[in-house]
Formats: structure tokens, C-alpha cells, sequence
């Protein structure tokens, strides 16, 4: 389980570094959030594929001689394996980012998924930690966001979740300077000129003798 980003050692790359900085904008600040989900996601695959372990074993030694119960117990010890490997794999690639412009969830062992949240879109954020998660150390998100229905409305499984809500509050709601930039859901800054003033309001130059009054 990775840390948040930037408690790397000098000179050395972040860990989260080598899958994060691909998805970066030009304009985004390193992330103030990298972590993979708290390992407490691969409890119900690992729970799930016990009793076909047990099945599995049993049948390989119930009969040793015998090559239909050994063949049936390889392969359902097989798929149960290759199950949890894949399980494992999807848990240890999938990362939850947040930059100083957008929330990214990526995920995938061969083709890769990024779903993303600009942050100037989230309306409001709700956390909630269960029995559970308060004693192992996870937590969900909600992100409530202006439009339609996002992707990322929901993370589940979110390791020290009190400590990623505090940082991403400090982006979302902060006054310090350390808020959510401003900018398209892009990312690109809104460089348009300011508005011209309205008839009426245009500035005049002074009348020759009059600027020294």
C-alpha cells in the first residue's frame, strides 16, 4: 500500500511517479494524492475462493492414484488461483490520484482505465468510515458534482481516509492558495481578456490644462 505522494526520499523518483506522471496535464502540480485501495478489498475475493481451495486440496489428496479426482482437483485449484491472481493484480495496479485540477481513478492490468473528476465540478464531499473500516483503516468517499452522474462518485476501500479527506478539503474548499485552480475540465487556464467597458463607462482623457488641478 503506497503513501500519499511526496514522502519519496531526495533524488529518488516517487513510486508513484513512474504510473502517475503519464496522466498528468502540463499545467498540474504533482499529486497531492497517490495511493492504491486499502488491502482490506482482496478480504471477499480471498474469502470467496477458500471453500474452492478446500474442495480443490481435498480432491487432490482423496485419492492420489486415482486421475479423475487428481485432474479435478488441479483444476479447480487453477481457476481458484488464477481467480485470485487476477484479483490481486487489479487491486495492486488500480491508484487513486488527486491533483491541484482533478480527481483520477486508474485501473487495469492490460488495458488500462482512467476515470476523472475535475475539481472545479465537485460540489460537495462526504466520508464515511464503518465499524469495520475504523479498526482496519479505510474509509469511503462520495463526490457530489454539478451535471450528470460521474464515474468517480463513489470510492470505496480508501486507506487513512481521514487524512486524504483533510487534503483534499484543503484543495476543495481552502482559502490558503492551496484551493482547486481555476480552468477548463482540460485543465487549460482561462486566458480570455477582460471585459471591455460599456457604453457610458469608457475612460476619457483629461482637457489640456486640467490634469495639473
Amino acid at each position: 500500500m503506497s503513501a500519499p505522494a511526496g514522502r519519496s526520499s531526495p533524488g529518488r523518483q516517487p513510486r508513484w511517479s513512474k504510473d502517475a506522471e503519464k496522466y498528468l496535464l502540463p499545467q498540474e502540480h504533482p499529486p497531492v494524492i497517490a495511493v492504491r485501495r486499502h488491502w482490506a478489498e482482496l478480504i471477499a475475493p480471498v474469502t470467496t475462493s477458500l471453500p474452492a481451495l478446500v474442495v480443490g486440496g481435498w480432491l487432490l489428496l482423496l485419492d492420489p492414484d486415482n486421475e479423475v479426482s487428481t485432474t479435478v482437483g488441479f483444476l479447480v485449484l487453477g481457476v481458484t488461483f488464477g481467480f485470485l491472481a487476477l484479483r490481486i493484480g487489479e487491486w495492486w495496479m488500480r491508484r487513486f490520484i488527486v491533483t491541484n485540477r482533478r480527481v483520477l481513478l486508474i485501473s487495469g492490468i492490460i488495458v488500462r482505465t482512467v476515470a476523472l473528476l475535475p475539481l472545479r465540478r465537485i460540489t460537495d464531499l462526504t466520508y464515511k468510515e464503518t465499524l469495520v473500516g475504523q479498526v482496519l483503516g479505510y474509509g469511503t468517499f462520495r463526490f457530489e458534482s454539478a451535471g450528470q452522474q460521474q464515474a468517480l462518485s463513489e470510492i470505496t476501500y480508501l486507506p487513512r481516509a481521514d487524512l486524504l479527506y483533510r487534503k483534499v478539503s484543503a484543495l476543495l474548499f481552502g482559502s490558503d492558495g492551496g484551493s482547486a485552480d481555476s480552468g477548463d475540465d482540460e485543465g487549460n487556464v482561462d486566458q480570455s481578456p477582460p471585459p471591455r467597458p460599456t457604453a457610458g463607462q469608457q475612460d476619457t482623457e483629461p482637457f489640456p490644462g486640467q490634469a495639473d488641478r
